[in-house]
């Protein structure tokens, strides 16, 4: 799975990355490197994230499908 950004999140994306490496190393950063480590990252954590959270939804889903069933279930008194 390939995840993508559009171009205004990517440029949004840019911009955070430059002004992060400005703030916190003191460094500057041109819109081609600043892209290339989005890139990077998108490339090697975005599937990470996006299977924990189909995981935590899951699980969530999963979770609130049996509170219902203990609500909907009507015993037998017999």
């Amino acid at each position: 799975m390939k995840i993508e950004l559009s171009k205004d999140q990517m440029r949004l994306a840019i911009s955070e990355t430059q002004s992060y490496f400005r703030n916190e190393l003191d460094a500057e950063i041109g819109d081609l490197k600043a892209e290339m480590i989005v890139e990077f990252f998108i490339a090697m954590l975005g599937p990470k994230i996006y299977n924990q959270a189909i995981d935590d939804s899951g699980a969530f889903i999963r979770d609130k499908l049996s509170e219902l069933e203990s609500i909907l279930y009507a015993p037998d008194k017999a």
